[in-house]
């Protein structure tokens, strides 16, 4: 009986042990999750397993770990964005721009990346699977999908591959209606503007400009019969609208921190973003009182292709401009 009993008490003791070291397991796993998601936000993400250490001359760089990456592109297309009901469709991304908020320096620094860069882009097949590959306009990457959310994340990745498989935060995908409705709902945006815009809108003169409706639309859509016709000069006039609108919003925001929540609820059918309403918001307010810095493209050439404009990259260049804004020394 007293075995028995001595028997039944072991028992309890391994039991009860068994529990503690399960409790601290626990424990101790809890704590690594806090640690890595709470202590660490904003480290280099390592569970791809990719090591994204970059060397030149000797000198290791890593990926900056500071900042908040927003891919904005705008889509020509007008009318709510609704799928085209197969893998892929005639949306082109016109506007590609990198957002880059440097949360050290308190800075906004903007990449605007040309339509007609020739790279290589994932290509989707029947149903939707990846089917390689092919080499084309970057335009051309959002025409794989629906016109959707994975129109936006095949353009994302193909971005993120040219720029050495960027970690990229967010996108935001809008098309030319989007535009219209944001700018008049920061009470419009003023430009220079240097193009005559006689054949195309003549409510857009030379000068100081401040655009409503129609005109923002026309002032970064169109490039036929203005200038030299090239979608350079229309990225010099996206910049343009860009640095405006910003200083516009910034107005806006000061004056009713909630007017963001209100203009997103406006323009929900004509974008598309893998970021919630709430987090566009908070980073709004967060980021209004940051600098404008930078607004930059990568240089390249102009070239006649067969059948369209192909613009070729300067592969020295976009190395260094890699480097100096997303990398920093290791």
């Amino acid at each position: 009986m007293c075995d028995m009993k001595r028997k039944d008490e072991r028992k309890q003791v391994v039991i009860v042990v068994a529990i503690l070291i399960l409790v601290l397991v626990l424990i101790y796993s809890g704590l690594r999750i806090l640690e890595s998601t709470v202590f660490n936000m904003g480290a280099e993400p390592a569970e791809d397993g990719i090591d994204r250490t970059i060397v030149r001359d000797g000198v290791e760089y890593y990926p900056k770990l500071d900042t908040t990456i927003i891919l904005l592109t705008g889509v020509d297309t007008e009318g709510p964005m609704v799928s085209s009901g197969a893998y892929n469709n005639e949306a082109e991304a016109d506007m590609i721009s990198l957002l880059i908020f440097d949360e050290t320096n308190k800075k906004l620094d903007i990449i605007s990346l040309n339509r007609d860069s020739m790279v290589d882009m994932p290509v989707l097949g029947i149903g939707g699977k990846p089917a390689g590959s092919r080499h084309g306009q970057l335009a051309l990457a959002h025409t794989y999908g629906s016109g959707l959310e994975d129109s936006s994340q095949n353009l994302k990745k193909t971005v993120s591959d040219l720029l050495y498989g960027l970690q990229i935060d967010y996108y935001v995908t809008i098309n030319m209606d989007a535009i219209a409705i944001l700018n008049d709902a920061v009470d419009g945006v003023t430009v220079e503007v240097t193009d005559d815009f006689s054949e195309v809108d003549s409510n857009i003169p030379i000068g100081t400009v401040t655009l409503w409706g129609e005109q923002a639309k026309n002032f970064v859509q169109v490039r036929h019969h203005l200038g030299n016709q090239l979608n350079l000069n229309r990225m010099e006039r996206h910049r343009a609208y860009m640095k405006g609108f910003m200083e516009s919003l910034r107005s806006k925001l000061e004056s009713d921190p909630s007017f963001m929540l209100g203009a997103l609820e406006d323009v929900k059918d004509y974008m598309i973003t893998d970021c919630s309403n709430n987090a566009i918001v908070n980073m709004a307010n967060r980021y209004k009182d940051y600098t404008l810095a930078d607004m930059i493209s990568p240089e390249g050439e102009n070239v006649k292709g067969k059948e369209f404009m192909e613009f070729h990259l300067d592969e020295a260049y976009l190395d260094k401009m890699i480097l100096k804004y997303f990398y920093e020394l290791k």
